[in-house]
């Protein structure tokens, strides 16, 4: 699989959008019921929308949102009329508006002008899809509830923070953007597998991205001898190989998964504390022991006598 040495992602582009749930949005004022209106004294308006200009019209899955031009006193614009679907008919009293056409994540606003002759306008979205996922160190599958993506904005501001757009992304689901770069962060497990890279969207393309993770999962145990029962009662802490904390346990077993790199772990049982180093190797998973015994050369130091 080629990959970018910054990035680590690979992108391919394919022309169809599967369908996703459209998130609700809640930043406006709730429409208000009006009095029955005679027809005469509406216009028609038909609303489409496309994901790129030579796109054909979306046929559903867009959420739109008319809107009033005047704020209201909480300065919010009045929702005047939404619907859910494709392409969509609207009756509304003659006069400008503010349209929103939201497809997933992707959107876009139109001023519009609404007669008593029927008129039909288009809104163009620019908008593509991105489909994201992961593997180990030659190819291995990561199981999909080990993952979690989060996309960014891809600018940061004054102080370097980049805006969360979508939290918690699983793998293999497709998420509808506007065409633009946006900042990828993945997360193997809970603790410090972390790859992040910035990916483009194009209008009218879903692209794919699988990152490739440099990481292990550790289970480590206490034994009294090697490939002994485990000790139950024991905390765990890891440290980096600067004596960084990087994560905390209890229970006879400690399991994680920890980016490649050099550790210390230490076992505490009763009074007594016990430490080993060792080397996470990118996609081998491994046991690892540390004997609750005195003098096992490289492996354990602690204090004397036995549990």
């Amino acid at each position: 699989m080629p990959q970018s040495p910054d990035t680590q992602f690979g992108t391919a582009p394919a022309p169809q959008l599967p369908d996703v749930q459209v998130p609700g949005i809640s930043s406006y004022a709730p429409a208000q019921p009006e009095g029955p209106l005679a027809t005469q004294d509406l216009g028609e308006i038909t609303l489409s929308a496309q994901l790129t200009e030579a796109a054909a019209e979306i046929p559903r899955g867009l959420v739109w949102r008319v809107f009033g031009q005047e704020a209201q006193e909480d300065g919010k614009l009045p929702l005047v009329a939404s619907s859910q679907g494709g392409t969509s008919i609207f009756h509304l009293k003659p006069g400008s508006y503010l349209v929103h056409a939201a497809y997933g994540r992707a959107g876009a606003t139109k001023r519009i002008t609404v007669t008593r002759d029927a008129k039909r306008e288009s809104l163009v979205l620019d908008a593509g899809g991105m489909k994201l996922d992961a593997v180990l160190s030659g190819g291995v599958r990561i199981p999909p509830n080990e993952l979690r993506f989060s996309i960014f904005d891809n600018n940061p501001d004054a102080n370097g923070d980049r805006a969360l757009i979508i939290p918690d992304v699983s793998a293999g689901a497709v998420v509808r953007l506007n065409a633009g770069t946006y900042h990828v962060v993945s997360t193997y497990g809970s603790v410090n597998a972390v790859i992040r890279a910035d990916i483009r969207v194009e209008g009218g393309q879903l692209t794919e991205a699988t990152v490739e993770h440099k990481a292990a999962q550790l289970t480590m145990k206490l034994v009294r001898e090697a490939g002994g029962e485990a000790i139950a009662d024991t905390s765990w802490s890891v440290l980096t190989e600067g004596g960084d904390l990087v994560q905390e346990n209890v229970g006879a077993f400690a399991s994680m998964v920890l980016a490649e790199g050099d550790y210390t772990v230490i076992a505490k049982n009763r009074d007594r504390i016990y430490t080993r180093d060792f080397t996470v190797v990118a996609g081998r998973n491994q046991d690892v022991e540390v004997l609750a015994a005195e003098g096992v050369p490289a492996t354990v130091t602690g204090s004397s006598g036995d549990e």
